[in-house]
């Protein structure tokens, strides 16, 4: 995202969009992807209130995210492109709360990777989570990338 200082990011966070809705999807080869046609759109506040569940010492992924919220709907699956940017959308509204704040830093990307978007970058995020105990592992030579160690330990189960 660009030009963070002048979005209000709170408001972004409560403007639904007509959401929670479905989507039946036509596209074979993303129906095989995720194994069905019904795609489901959360509001972007339901990112943020999964996301003030995680609690201290524990990380949940996006994917897994999605994937509780595509069971509790029914869906086949949730939307990716728009659980992204409403995961970066709450970690930015938080950053500009004074009182109560979203443990963005513990909603990783797959894999255990980092999220280069949140405040504060990487370095941000890196720093909060070892401070919770977890180690980061820099990844690959060209395309360097940040995991959490062994996320899979740790991951919050949503239920």
């Amino acid at each position: 995202m660009a030009n963070e200082d002048k979005k209000d990011f709170n408001a972004m966070l409560h403007d639904s969009k007509d959401m929670p809705k479905f989507q039946t999807i036509t596209d074979e080869a993303s129906i095989e992807k995720y194994g069905g046609d019904r795609m489901y759109f959360v509001p972007p506040i339901d990112y943020d209130t999964v996301m003030k569940m995680i609690p201290y010492g524990k990380v949940i992924t996006v994917g897994k995210i999605r994937e509780h919220f595509a069971v509790k709907s029914g869906a086949d699956f949730t939307e990716p492109i728009t659980a992204g940017i409403f995961v970066s959308i709450a970690a930015w509204a938080s950053h500009q709360r004074t009182d109560d704040k979203t443990p963005f830093w513990r909603t990783l990307k797959a894999n255990g990777e980092l999220n280069e978007k949140y405040p504060g970058g990487l370095t941000a995020q890196k720093e909060k989570l070892e401070a919770e105990g977890h180690t980061i592992i820099q990844k690959g030579r060209k395309n360097i990338r940040y995991d959490v160690k062994d996320y899979e330990h740790v991951l919050f189960e949503l239920h």
